[in-house]
């Protein structure tokens, strides 16, 4: 299974990092600009989004996975993106987010 390899190898900070350098484009810039807001190395962002998406993930979140990582010629990639993408929409807002809504 897709997601159980995933959760195994971009748990790993230095794979993390690879994986995301391999996903490439916009992508990887908006995850390496969120990871340095967090005052975190974008493997170590990766990795502690992969492992929290997968201490959390249900059945619809496993075929979610599997739909992105069958409908692409990059499985693997493909899969870790979308449980980056929907591991950050997550989390809660960065710390500047919650003292700018303070300061209004």
């Amino acid at each position: 299974m897709v997601y159980r390899e995933i959760v195994q190898t971009c748990s790993h900070i230095e794979v993390a990092r690879a994986a995301v350098d391999s996903i490439g484009g916009d992508f990887a810039r908006m995850f390496a600009a969120e990871a340095a807001r967090r005052n975190l190395a974008v493997g170590e962002y990766a990795a502690r989004l992969v492992s929290r998406f997968a201490a959390r993930a249900d059945e619809i979140d496993l075929h979610h996975v599997s739909e992105a990582a069958d409908h692409s010629d990059l499985p693997l990639l493909a899969g870790l993106r979308y449980i980056l993408e929907n591991a950050a929409e997550a989390e809660a807002p960065p710390a500047w987010m919650i003292a700018a809504c303070r300061c209004a």
